[in-house]
């Protein structure tokens, strides 16, 4: 008896490390998946009052304007961030612009980079905690909350003010990620819930 209960105890460790392990590398490879296939747009106000956040949707607006005229005719991830990196410098003028015209003195620095993001809901779409490559906008101190969108695939020109993929959306997304990948953040099924609460779980860790 008391050998049987050795071997079951050594066969349950050996099932949770095989379960941990497996549990892990999939969600490396999700996580790793994701953050090579979108490139996200990250602006912070620089506070939470309602004037600074009033601010940032208007450095968004602005920028999004100019930068959907500079993408229309980028198909890839890399063509939009080598896109991003030659007009960081207009991208600074546009939103020094706004806030000028709007009375206040902020700085303004933007960055291109690879930044840890927490888990976050664009309506029917949930993309898991982990690293992603963005074009980062900070405003002034930098403190307030936030606004993302995804610049490629092209969710930043999609239902801005509804914070909703519509169809066009989802079909970018569906072009664009692998067929888990997408399943992982778009669908409601309790077994890729358990899948992204996984991913969301070992990355936040």
């Amino acid at each position: 008896m008391r050998k049987f209960f050795k071997n079951f105890m050594i066969l349950s460790i050996l099932f949770i490390l095989f379960f941990a392990i497996t549990a892990y590398s999939y969600a490396t490879n999700i996580s790793e998946g994701l953050s090579e296939d979108i490139f996200r747009l990250h602006i912070l106000a620089n506070s939470d009052s309602d004037e600074d956040q009033a601010l940032k949707l208007k450095v968004r607006d602005a920028v999004l304007a100019h930068m959907k005229t500079l993408t229309k005719n980028t198909s890839d991830k890399q063509s939009v961030i080598e896109m991003s990196k030659t007009h960081i410098a207009d991208f600074k003028k546009i939103a020094e612009k706004v806030i000028q015209e709007n009375g206040y003195q902020y700085n303004v620095n933007i960055e291109i980079g690879n930044f840890y993001f927490p888990t976050k809901y664009y309506g029917n779409i949930s993309l898991p905690a982990g690293n992603y490559d963005a074009l980062r906008i900070e405003i002034g101190e930098a403190k307030g909350q936030n606004w993302w969108c995804s610049l490629f695939p092209p969710l930043c020109f999609v239902s801005i003010s509804s914070g909703i993929v519509d169809k066009e959306g989802e079909e970018y997304l569906k072009e664009n990620l692998s067929e888990e990948e997408f399943a992982i953040i778009s669908s409601s099924s309790s077994e890729v819930e358990f899948k992204f609460k996984i991913i969301e779980m070992i990355n936040e860790f």
